[in-house]
């Protein structure tokens, strides 16, 4: 039976977590590494390291904790609320679970100790020009060479790419739809070139471009694109939890400027159309939060998700989007300048809505899971 309740140990960590991220990653310094070209809180990824927290979804046996999805919910919604710039969901959570899932003995033993240490980044390159998020837009090619391939297309908005160890590139290997492998690349291998992007959310992303890259057949993982999708079941669910904290640390902000600006003498949250916009968005995020609990219980019991994680990302993301663009119209003039830390969240929110499976690709994956043929 779903529990909603947090264990102790569970609380103990969400305490630790926020603590790590008021100590190590404060929104000076969140807004200190805007456009920055490696972006990474370096303190804070350090401490995470040390708190065993790469590890969170990586097996034990691979140098991880090996803990669950409704763990790493704890961890997200406070690294949500923190806006804490580091590449862990694309190293601890992606790269690392597509790993899990479709990576040869040699690659897991190789790269998941490492990745679980915070002592290796991986990230993926995966979105092209044009493209959506499905397999069919997926054309970089790997064509076979001798004992391994060469890779050649371009990737977009690749996060942390320049502090990366190795990118995960999915490249199609034949015309069929799901003829698409992943495959680790050097990011400093020749034929690779790394371009900076600037970005609404002012994070670390860059475009790739791969010009006849040659890798080993040991750089292909043995899973292919299943495991890209096995990883993207976990992905779903943490977003979904990231974007929880950041509407949850927004609507605090705004509670709280509500009761402190004035107009008429009063309080402008004593006007009853402010307050009804703060009660429409705690509706929304307390149905967002459970809805992201649900998921990850699922999860973590071993329970399907392929209805419920891309629930939660769809409908947390609208909802951490909504709730800061209405702290940014309660604040009036103030919520669009950089003087508050509304626009922070905002911008966030909005870039994460758009990226990581938009909303017309989750509805088509919640669409199909409803009209299944029992």
């Amino acid at each position: 039976m779903l529990d909603l309740d947090f264990t102790p140990e569970q609380d103990m960590l969400r305490a630790m977590v926020r603590g790590l991220c008021a100590e190590h990653a404060p929104l000076t310094v969140v807004r200190g590494l805007e456009d920055d070209p490696v972006g990474i809180a370096a303190d804070l990824w350090k401490r995470l390291a040390a708190s065993d927290l790469c590890g969170l979804l990586v097996p034990a046996e691979h140098g991880g904790a090996g803990m669950t999805a409704l763990d790493g919910v704890v961890v997200y919604q406070e690294l949500g609320r923190a806006l804490a710039p580091t590449p862990h969901f694309v190293s601890c959570v992606v790269s690392a679970g597509a790993l899990v899932a479709g990576g040869t003995d040699a690659q897991r033993a190789e790269w998941l100790p490492r990745v679980a240490a915070g002592e290796a980044v991986l990230t993926p390159a995966w979105l092209e020009p044009d493209g959506g998020f499905g397999p069919r837009s997926v054309r970089a090619r790997a064509i076979p060479d001798g004992d391994g391939f060469r890779l050649s297309g371009t990737k977009r908005h690749v996060a942390f790419a320049a502090a990366a160890d190795r990118l995960l590139v999915p490249a199609r290997t034949g015309d069929d739809p799901d003829e698409v492998d992943l495959f680790l690349v050097a990011p400093d291998a020749p034929g690779v070139t790394l371009t900076q992007q600037l970005s609404l959310a002012s994070d670390s992303q860059y475009r790739v471009d791969l010009a006849g890259v040659r890798v080993g057949e040991v750089a292909r993982l043995a899973g292919g694109w299943a495991a890209w999708e096995d990883a993207r079941e976990d992905a779903l669910i943490l977003l979904a939890a990231w974007a929880v904290g950041v509407a949850d640390r927004v609507q605090e902000i705004t509670v709280q400027y509500a009761k402190d600006r004035e107009q008429f003498d009063k309080p402008i949250g004593a006007f009853q159309s402010i307050a009804h916009y703060l009660a429409d968005r705690q509706a929304e995020l307390d149905g967002a939060r459970t809805l992201v609990h649900e998921a990850a219980w699922a999860r973590a019991t071993g329970r399907s998700v392929a209805r419920l994680a891309p629930m939660a990302k769809l409908f947390a993301a609208k909802v951490a989007r909504d709730l800061t663009a209405t702290a940014e119209q309660i604040h009036g003039g103030n919520g669009f300048t950089v003087d508050y830390d509304v626009q922070l969240y905002f911008r966030r929110a909005k870039a994460l809505q758009v990226s990581w499976w938009g909303d017309r690709y989750l509805e088509e994956m919640i669409a199909a899971d409803v009209l299944r043929v029992p």
